[in-house]
Parts: structure tokens; C-alpha cells; sequence
């Protein structure tokens, strides 16, 4: 993505189903839940780069000893961070007190983070918050070991401002109004009203206090704690939880927007945002890592039994497909298929805009993660030639000379590297002053292989804002002197914010929008803006199901072609001397691509809960009246 996208929290929670002796002999250490998490959030680095954290719990500990410990980082290296403060504590009391080495049941007892239960969590902070704060995992402190309530996850709330107003209705004085805390609140809530009754019921039953919580931890029943904390939560999320006695859980929205993926054997359960990172960490097979069902509850009970409950009716099924087109790794083995898919089906549109020139065209794409992609599209066009040459060879096999056969043979894509991310450059620049010439050099591009009649195909998996392409991308590959140059977007036009936890929260960042807005004023037909924004405000006082998206009016007068249009013209400066086009996928072809990750209301503007249509149009009512906020 050539734009600058936060996005995407990751989840890592693993559970060990033997004692800390068993890992001590099989793998040579009582660090090995350690070990494997460092391993499974660093995999999903990728998800997020502005904090993370990692909290452990240890079971059957006694009164007195410490069971839970967490760390957390906002530093420039959060997961490195973290777990060099971990060695450095654990390493720090084996200096000085070398006997622990042996004795695995002191480590557990001694040494921080040695436990059977963990969760960790790296963060992209959607709110550009970056405090320390406001890094996952967050802690609900309690003397009663089955209270303590550690939780973190992937997820925004679109009614986040609801859900704090209920805490308040339940006598609750939350110290802020973000979703996480909000969430934690609302679990906590319900979670000492399960402890409550079930200590006045074994009291009933003659059990005094002590004797009691033991038991309690035995009978709480997570499912239906969970289904009374989650009845009015809208939005998308994998929300992870451990409790401190040793029972844990983590619950994916009813839509399924968010990803939560799972495996399980007789060592080990563990969770994570990406089934690669399993796969790679635990070395099983694709087939054994299983999919967390929208509305579940994956709940793995202090003993070790693990089951899936239904804790909210499943809605159709809407997992977020930028996921597919870009957020994981493409390591996964459907989202490789998927991404090559996206590449292929672009062949029609990117043929039409060089007229079909291929022996002129040069293909590349913009680093890294289009690069799958364009291996697909350049395997359309291989394809493409090959039929072409068969045809010719086939049609004129007879007057054809040896030459001219061995000339059409030779016929192949032009594929070249071009753009080259300098990333060093890119972490340098930080201030407002003199920031546009130093963002035309973000990028540097191979010179040499560029001839004046040829055309440039550049693949991008997205276009969002369009900042990076006008101001570097553009500029630097115009200094090949191409005839043309095609910009190909994997994704479809970004016309809509989401809520749901990537950084797209305004109407006037995406460039198809203000291509749309472009559009109205040469029309002279600017004054529907004002007539939708009245839309917007009339609705401001209904119920979130009652809520229309009128936005959608603002792109009804136009194709596609014409704000893709448009959109050329927006990124293209008086600098430029090439001819610029670009060329998006169809949200047809997305589906057809990613068919079981049908979340597109980036796109569409159909959002898969109510709260998104209320977020889309408070969105619009910003843009309208100049306000910087957030919708959501």
C-alpha cells in the first residue's frame, strides 16, 4: 500500500495443557510458552508497529505469590522491548540465583512470566494515540483471584459512546471513554455479578469464604458472562481474556469482521489473528488451524477442556477483505491464491489502457505487498500472449518463416523492478516543513529500462489517499520519461470510511471522495452535498437501525470510470509530463477473488452492523461543518 495505513491490531493467546516439567524435558525449558509467544507476536509484526504487550498468568499459585505479570511498550521496537525486559528479569534472579536453572517448580514460583497461560498484543493505534496507556493488554486488578481481568484485542466499536453511557446506568464511574476500557468495564460488571451469586448460593450450601472460591472458579460459567456483556456491543472485534484463576476466552463479532484463528492438541491451545502464524510457530498443517465461528466464543476452562460457544447470533457473514488484500501476510495459503487472483482479473482493464501494446510496456508494482498481485497479473499476460502466439503460429503455419515463428515465441511480458522503498528515508520524516520534497523520495526508481514510446504498469494493492502517489510515486517514475503511466489498484475505490479498526475515519482523506466532490462542481451540481448533509443531520437523533446511508449519494451520478478519472487528474501535477491513468478493480471481481471475505464497505458503503451506517454519515456531517474529529 503506497499510502501510510495504520490498521489492524494482532491477538496471541496460548494456553499450555501440561505442566511446566513436561516442556522442561521434551523441549529443553520451562520457557517455552515464552519462547512461542515472542515467536507468535513477532510474526504478526506486521499487524502493528506503535506498542505491544504481554501478560502471563501462572496457575495454582500460592496466597502470597505472585500469578499474573504484564509488560507493555510504545517504544520504536515495541515487541523486541518487551521481551528484553522479560530476559532481563528472569536473567537478573538466575544470576543471583543460579540453583533455579534445574528446579522448574521455583522458576514458576520465582521467576516473572514462567506460567501455563499468556496473551499478548501488538498495537496500531487507530486514534494516533500512542500513550502507554493505551497499549493492550489492559488489567482489572481484584484481591478475589477469579475477578482479576486481563483483556486486549483487534477491534473498534462504532457505539462506543452507548456503551459507556450504560456503564454509568450501572452505577459505574469509568475513568475514560475508550472501547477497550469500556469493554473490560462492562465484562467486569458481569463478571463479579457471576461471582456474587455464585458465593451466596455456596454459602447456602455451607461453604465459607475461602472454601468458596476455589469452587466458584470451578462453576463460572464464562459463556453466559460473555453473552450478557456482549448483547449491545456493535462494531468488529477478537476480543481475548484471561481471568486470574486460569480461564480464558476469546470471542469474534457476529459478522465476522475481525479474524481469529485457532489449534489445539494434547501440549497446547493457542489463538492468533493470522493462521500462517500458527502454522509457522507450531509447524501444522494449514487443515489444523481452525477458524474461530462469527458470534463464538473459543472458552478453554482453567481444567484444559476447550469448547466453542455461540454467544451472539451470527450475522451474514462480512470478514474484512482487506485482510485478504493486504493487512495479513500472504504467506496464508488461500490469501497467496486470492492476491494472484486480484492481479489476473485486472488484465481486461490494464490491455484496454495500453491498447494492447505489450511488446511497449513495462509491468512492475509498488513494494512489497503487491508484489502477489502482480505475479498474478503477469501471469494473465503471459497467458494472454501464449494464446495470441498459438493463434498466429496456428493461422499462418504454412507462409510463417523459421525467423517469425522463433520472433512470436519470444514474446513476453516486460517485467521489471522500478520503485525501490528506501525505508530508512521514510522513518526520518517528521515535520511539516520542507515535507513534500522529501516525500518525492520515499521512493527511488531504476533507471535504464525505460524507452520513450513504452508504458508504465505499476500495480498497488490499494489506493486510499492518494498522498504518496502525487507527491513521490508519480513524480519519481515521470523521471523514466514513459509515454504513460498506469497506476493499477488491486482494491476497489476506497469511497467510505470504516469503524471497524483500520485509520480511514475521514471523508476528506479518500481520494475517490474528493474525486466525487471534483465531479459535482464541474457538473454544477455541488448543491447535492448540502442535501445530503441535511439527510445526515436528520437522523442524527434516530436509532442505530433506523440510520440510512445517504453518502451514497454523492457517487450515484457517476461510473466508475469517471471517478477513476478523475482520480488521474487529482494525482497528476503540472510537473508531469506523462499521460497518468488509473485503473481500480470492481467489487465484482474483489468477491470473485476473496469469495469468503465479503466485507466491503469501504467500497460499498454497506456496512455489515447498524452502527456503520450512524459512523459513515457522522463522518459526512464532519466533513460538511470543517470538523477534525473522529466519527466514531
Amino acid at each position: 500500500m503506497s499510502d501510510a495505513l495504520k490498521h489492524e491490531c494482532g491477538i496471541a493467546l496460548l494456553r499450555l495443557l501440561k505442566p511446566l516439567e513436561y516442556y522442561k524435558e521434551k523441549y529443553g525449558t520451562a520457557f517455552y510458552g515464552i519462547n512461542k509467544m515472542y515467536l507468535l507476536m513477532e510474526k504478526q509484526h506486521n499487524r502493528g508497529q506503535d506498542g505491544a504487550g504481554l501478560a502471563s498468568i501462572k496457575l495454582d499459585m500460592n496466597p502470597g505469590e505472585r500469578y499474573i505479570s504484564r509488560v507493555r511498550s510504545n517504544q520504536q521496537q515495541p515487541i523486541q522491548d518487551i521481551f528484553a525486559q522479560v530476559n532481563e528479569r528472569i536473567n537478573h534472579i538466575l544470576e543471583e540465583k543460579p540453583e533455579l536453572n534445574d528446579d522448574v517448580a521455583r522458576q514458576k514460583s520465582e521467576l516473572p512470566y514462567v506460567g501455563e497461560l499468556f496473551l499478548g498484543h501488538v498495537r496500531y493505534g487507530t486514534f494516533g494515540k500512542n500513550s502507554i496507556e493505551s497499549v493492550h493488554p489492559f488489567l482489572r486488578q481484584n484481591n478475589w483471584m477469579h475477578r482479576n481481568l486481563i483483556v486486549a484485542g483487534n477491534f473498534n466499536m462504532t457505539n462506543v459512546n452507548q456503551l459507556f453511557e450504560n456503564l454509568i446506568k450501572l452505577g459505574q464511574h469509568p475513568k475514560e471513554k475508550a472501547d477497550t476500557i469500556t469493554i473490560m468495564e462492562k465484562i467486569g460488571h458481569f463478571l463479579d455479578d457471576a461471582v456474587a451469586k455464585l458465593y451466596k448460593k455456596l454459602k447456602e450450601e455451607g461453604y465459607n469464604k475461602q472454601e468458596a472460591s476455589p469452587i466458584i472458579a470451578e462453576r463460572l460459567n464464562l459463556a453466559k458472562i460473555l453473552k450478557r456483556s456482549a448483547k449491545d456491543w456493535d462494531g468488529g472485534y477478537a476480543m481475548a481474556g484471561l481471568l486470574g484463576h486460569g480461564d480464558s476466552f476469546v470471542l469474534r463479532d457476529p459478522a465476522g469482521i475481525r479474524p481469529a484463528y485457532y489449534y489445539k492438541d494434547d501440549e497446547i491451545v493457542v489463538v492468533a489473528s493470522e493462521r500462517p502464524v500458527i502454522q509457522t510457530v507450531f509447524n501444522v498443517d494449514f487443515d489444523d488451524v481452525q477458524e474461530i465461528d462469527p458470534g463464538n466464543a473459543l472458552i478453554i476452562k482453567k481444567n484444559g477442556t476447550v469448547k466453542t460457544k455461540q454467544i451472539l447470533e451470527p450475522l451474514e457473514r462480512k470478514a474484512c477483505s482487506f485482510e485478504r488484500i493486504y493487512f495479513s501476510r500472504g504467506s496464508d495459503a488461500e490469501i497467496y491464491q486470492e492476491r494472484k487472483m486480484l492481479g489476473k482479473l485486472l488484465l481486461p482493464n490494464v490491455l484496454s489502457a495500453i491498447d494492447d501494446d505489450i511488446k511497449n510496456t513495462v509491468f512492475s508494482f509498488i513494494p512489497n505487498t503487491a508484489e502477489t498481485s502482480f505475479f498474478g497479473l503477469t501471469e494473465a499476460v503471459e497467458e494472454y500472449l501464449n494464446e495470441r502466439k498459438t493463434n498466429e503460429i496456428l493461422n499462418g503455419r504454412r507462409s510463417l518463416s523459421e525467423e517469425r515463428v522463433r520472433e512470436i515465441l519470444s514474446e513476453r511480458p516486460r517485467v521489471e523492478k522500478i520503485a525501490i522503498k528506501d525505508v530508512k528515508l521514510r522513518t526520518f520524516i517528521t515535520e511539516d516543513s520542507s515535507r513534500d520534497d522529501l516525500v518525492a523520495h520515499v521512493y527511488d526508481v531504476t533507471y535504464g529500462v525505460i524507452q520513450p514510446e513504452d508504458n508504465l504498469v505499476i500495480i498497488d494493492d490499494s489506493i486510499v489517499r492518494g498522498t504518496t502517489l502525487k507527491k513521490s510515486i508519480i513524480k519519481m517514475m515521470d523521471r523514466l520519461h514513459p509515454k504513460k503511466i498506469v497506476v493499477v489498484s488491486s482494491a476497489p475505490q476506497i469511497r467510505y470510511p470504516d469503524c471497524y479498526g483500520i485509520d480511514m475515519a475521514r471523508m476528506e482523506d479518500l481520494i475517490a471522495f474528493r474525486a466525487a466532490l471534483a465531479l459535482l462542481k464541474d457538473q454544477n451540481n455541488y448543491g447535492l452535498v448540502a442535501e445530503v448533509y441535511n439527510k445526515c443531520k436528520a437522523q442524527e437523533s434516530l436509532k442505530d437501525i433506523d440510520v440510512k446511508n445517504f453518502v451514497k449519494e454523492i457517487y450515484a451520478p457517476f461510473t466508475d470510470e469517471e471517478i477513476s478519472e478523475k482520480i488521474s487528474e487529482l494525482i497528476k501535477t503540472d510537473v508531469v509530463n506523462a499521460e497518468v491513468k488509473v485503473i481500480f478493480q470492481n467489487v465484482a471481481n474483489l468477491n470473485k477473488a476473496c469469495p469468503n471475505n465479503l466485507g466491503d464497505w469501504y467500497f460499498t458503503g454497506n456496512y455489515p452492523t447498524d452502527g456503520g451506517n450512524r459512523v459513515v454519515n457522522r463522518a459526512f456531517i464532519n466533513f460538511y461543518e470543517g470538523n477534525k474529529a473522529r466519527a466514531y
